[in-house]
């Protein structure tokens, strides 16, 4: 997938900046420089059976509380999702987990929740596939994303530990 010719396709407008491969909160902090909009962390989670898949969205300080948002979401226990399930699913490696990754579940089996707090802000960060560049992408324009692949977010307080 050529997500560049993709968001260019559907009008998305975005700043790049490209940096260092980072797999964690702590080398974003340190590689990538200060960038406008919500810094986020992205969880690729399923339930136990392993029939619902959540891409959960929140601002990288947060600590998510899978046991809470299992009840919030009506499921039973949540529990991240092996590598095997993120490259089925989102076409994903660990550590590139991104927003984007919905361009690639054309079965439209992950669900898309984002965090309150990220979704107020005007923009938000994210990685264009691969952990070696974060775009700014405007709200507004990642909602057309998420609109064209039929994803719609699920917007909520995701609560924390």
């Amino acid at each position: 997938m050529d997500i560049y010719r993709f968001l260019e396709d559907l009008g998305v407008r975005y700043q790049r900046c490209d940096h260092p491969p980072v797999y964690t909160v702590e080398e974003v902090e340190r590689l990538v420089p200060p960038l406008p909009g919500a810094a986020t962390k992205n969880l690729l989670v399923r339930d136990r059976k392993g029939k619902r898949h959540f891409l959960i969205v929140v601002p990288h300080w947060k600590t998510v509380d899978l046991k809470a948002v299992s009840t919030l979401l009506g499921c039973t226990k949540l529990s991240l999702a092996s590598p095997q399930r993120l490259q089925r699913h989102l076409g994903l490696e660990p550590g590139s987990v991104t927003i984007l990754g919905v361009v690639n579940d054309s079965e439209r089996a992950v669900e898309v929740v984002i965090d309150q707090e990220v979704w107020e802000e005007e923009s938000i960060q994210c990685h264009p596939l691969e952990n070696t560049a974060t775009l700014v992408i405007p709200r507004r324009d990642l909602q057309r994303v998420l609109e064209a692949t039929s994803h719609p977010p699920r917007v909520l307080r995701v609560p924390q530990r």
